[in-house]
């Protein structure tokens, strides 16, 4: 039986590298966590390409991804499909079900070994659950939600957790960024 790392906050994050959408014409670039070293990262796992509740989450990502930049922050969009799946899906218009226009990299997990070490791998499907990981500029795992496929993420949610984890201090419930710290 083979071990695997699995993913907890407070650990270092698991090692990846996986095939992504950095270069579209060769779709031979590999990312890692690595290349994320001296940034925070967020860490998406989605189910499919080509799905419905996905590219709300994928898109509605990106339209904030200036935000996330400004927090010094990338993200990383993976699910179990090929680079060529996520290739033709980031050249779909939106109107068609399509992520174009989508302003970060989504890499391929398709060998399935990041979303187990993640703890969000469904075997029987060969897919992830939604899981979002906050991993610092360390490479520590800060953050990890995992759910079901069929509910999206919050973009609001992400971006104030980022910038709780960021602030550095105890933070309340629902803690807005500019509050006080207790």
């Amino acid at each position: 039986m083979e071990l695997f790392e699995y993913a907890k906050v407070g650990e270092p994050a698991p090692h990846f590298e996986m095939l992504c959408t950095k270069n579209m014409e060769t779709l031979e670039e590999v990312v890692s966590l690595e290349d994320y070293r001296g940034k925070w990262l967020i860490l998406l796992f989605y189910p499919y390409d080509f799905s419905f509740v996905c590219p709300t989450e994928i898109l509605a990502l990106s339209n904030r991804y200036d935000e996330f930049e400004d927090l010094n922050t990338e993200i990383l969009g993976v699910s179990t499909d090929s680079v060529y799946s996520h290739k033709a899906w980031l050249q779909t218009p939106e109107e068609e079900n399509g992520i174009q226009g989508t302003k970060y990299v989504l890499a391929s997990d398709n060998n399935h070994a990041v979303s187990e070490a993640y703890g969000v791998l469904v075997e029987e499907e060969g897919a992830a659950l939604r899981g979002l990981f906050i991993i610092d500029p360390d490479g520590i795992l800060q953050y990890s939600v995992i759910h079901n496929m069929n509910v999206g993420r919050s973009v609001d949610e992400t971006l104030r957790v980022l910038e709780a984890l960021q602030a550095g201090g105890l933070c309340s419930a629902d803690w807005e960024p500019g509050e006080d710290l207790l």
